[in-house]
């Protein structure tokens, strides 16, 4: 059951975005490129156009007197990112790759709105906004003492910076903070394995990245005026480990079978710059009147986040093949920060690959996600003070929905 060569190099198609829904995981980390035969060049294009809006808490302290608006609108911002790897087989046993991804992102914008609980109308004309990105430079050695294993490992250069202004009602005294985190470059690495059995097109592997930990030198003001409550020091922001299982095999003539699983260990991140920290806990001293003075986070995760997609591929002629396939994310917890108002969520993916010749290819693809409900919360959800958590749930997010648009190019040598 041998498969044409061609139909096994589309199914990276949507590696870039089937886990979007979770936290801030973006591109997925695929290591598929690396585990193609010979010589081996591709390019990814990724965009992702999400729909996330819902109705706050009609509360006095979320919403204006004089508004009977209870709408956040539509907070999610488009946005793109890209793909590369090189993949040279240097000896007949020895396999060298580079691996460029953008794995992390986020980009929220809350519209102005006359409820002003995510938005002040009055002074800085802004909504509450995140923008986050990340960049990753991957260098893999392989080595295969059969045809059938290969084990590989390397090391993985990355970059994060980010910006976050809180706006509104919902933001109390922090309504004004801004936070400017300049951009962090730290390394991390990589290790893993697979085995394949190539006259049934099967092949199996599993690839572990490790948590890389970034100091990074966080500007905070209220309104552009500097804040400074404490010594100022370097903020710590770990990206979290993960997993990749990836497997196929050929299921019937020139069709295939695929699955893609993911582990990311997100309960394990927490974002509080030093003077956010330091405002935190005078204002959780004062409320709880002394019971309670560690603060809160800016942003952080309870739950670690698990995807799994199934798929199928068939090869129709010499230069046409497809694919669809369903993706499932779970998240990472209800309620969710109302920083990323999301709870996972189903997809539903199309692919189509043309291959003009047996050495290079162009494939296109289209996603669907169905994003699940979930409640949003503010950083005081989790203190341990009465009544916290009731008054930290702001808002209710409801039938949202994003659609991806991916495009790869493809080459052999």
């Amino acid at each position: 059951m041998q498969l044409r060569p061609l139909i096994l190099s589309m199914l990276g198609i949507f590696a870039s975005t089937y886990s979007h829904s979770a936290a801030m995981d973006q591109s997925g980390q695929s290591i598929l490129a690396f585990l193609e035969e010979k010589n081996y060049f591709e390019a990814n294009a990724t965009t992702i156009d999400p729909d996330i809006s819902g109705q706050v808490r009609d509360r006095p302290d979320l919403v204006n007197a004089d508004s009977r608006d209870l709408g956040t609108g539509d907070m999610a911002q488009s946005f793109q990112y890209y793909n590369a790897a090189l993949k040279l087989q240097i000896a007949p046993k020895l396999s060298f790759g580079i691996i460029y991804d953008q794995p992390y992102g986020a980009k929220v914008e809350y519209p102005l709105r006359s409820n002003q609980t995510f938005s002040d109308n009055e002074i800085s004309h802004q909504g509450t906004t995140v923008d986050v990105s990340s960049q990753n430079i991957s260098t893999i050695f392989g080595y295969q003492p059969n045809t059938h294993l290969n084990f590989y490992a390397g090391a993985a250069y990355q970059t994060v910076k980010g910006k976050v202004s809180l706006r509104g009602n919902s933001m109390s005294i922090f309504n004004g903070y801004d936070a400017y985190m300049k951009q962090d470059s730290a390394m991390g690495w990589l290790a893993g394995a697979s085995f394949q059995i190539p006259e049934i097109a099967l092949k199996a592997a599993i690839t572990y990245r490790s948590k890389i930990k970034h100091k990074m030198d966080a500007q905070e003001s209220i309104f552009s005026e500097p804040l400074l409550i404490a010594q100022p020091s370097e903020t710590e922001i770990t990206t979290p480990q993960s997993v990749n299982l990836d497997f196929q095999t050929g299921v019937y003539k020139d069709t295939l079978a695929y699955l893609n699983a993911r582990w990311v260990n997100w309960k394990d991140l927490t974002i509080r710059p030093t003077q956010f920290g330091a405002l935190t806990e005078l204002v959780t001293t004062e409320l709880s009147q002394g019971t309670y003075t560690k603060g809160f986070n800016l942003d952080e995760y309870k739950k670690d986040q698990y995807s799994l997609t199934l798929g199928l591929g068939h090869q129709f002629t010499d230069h046409w093949s497809a694919s669809a396939d369903v993706s499932w994310d779970s998240g990472t917890g209800d309620p969710a920060s109302v920083l990323n108002p999301t709870k996972g969520g189903w997809g539903l993916g199309l692919g189509v690959q043309y291959t003009p010749a047996p050495n290079y290819f162009i494939t296109g693809g289209i996603k669907y996600f169905w994003i699940g409900d979930v409640t949003a919360q503010d950083g005081t959800y989790y203190i341990p003070v009465a009544g916290a958590s009731e008054m930290a749930q702001q808002g209710d997010y409801s039938d949202n929905t994003a659609i991806g648009y991916g495009l790869k190019i493809g080459y052999r040598f």
